[in-house]
């Protein structure tokens, strides 16, 4: 990355069923060895499997999902006179969205459910109620930053 160049983000297409730029981001996210059509069948499973459990509309019930699972700060690493701190930082809103999507597959990757499409709508319902994996992942991270606070003056 050069310092004197800003890198531009890329467009992202909204996805063809929903025609949502969040579900086409967490595709993207989910894909595997390239396999975009068998990622796009999990979400859309997902969708559907959540729609069925709860009545109500899938897609809101992923977003409100997604938005409760999005981190407001975490810590980074800075070196100072020798010693390394842990420096809260308020995140992104880009970053945020990522890493609600990659911590609410990690959560869905360890549950028992039998099908990937069940997992992701188990933990979309967890987490749309403020419960799972995914949402201990977003209070560990928090709790760091929490405990930090005193090294919040090395931010820069």
């Amino acid at each position: 990355m050069g310092r004197k160049t800003f890198i531009r983000k890329r467009e992202v297409l909204p996805d063809p069923k929903y025609n949502d730029v969040v579900i086409t981001k967490f595709v993207n996210t989910l894909l595997r060895r390239g396999e975009k059509s068998i990622a796009e069948g999990i979400m859309y499973g997902c969708i559907d499997v959540v729609q069925e459990r709860t009545g109500e509309d899938g897609l809101k019930l992923f977003k409100k999902a997604l938005e409760n699972i999005k981190p407001i700060l975490e810590v980074k690493s800075r070196r100072v006179g020798g010693a390394t701190y842990q420096v809260p930082i308020e995140v992104k809103p880009s970053r945020r969205q990522s890493l609600a999507c990659r911590w609410m597959i990690d959560a869905a990757k360890v549950r028992p459910e039998h099908s990937m499409a069940e997992r992701l709508a188990a933990e979309t319902i967890e987490a749309s109620n403020g419960r799972g994996g995914a949402m201990k992942k977003r209070e560990d991270v928090h709790k760091m930053a929490e405990a930090n606070k005193a090294f919040a003056h090395y931010r820069w």
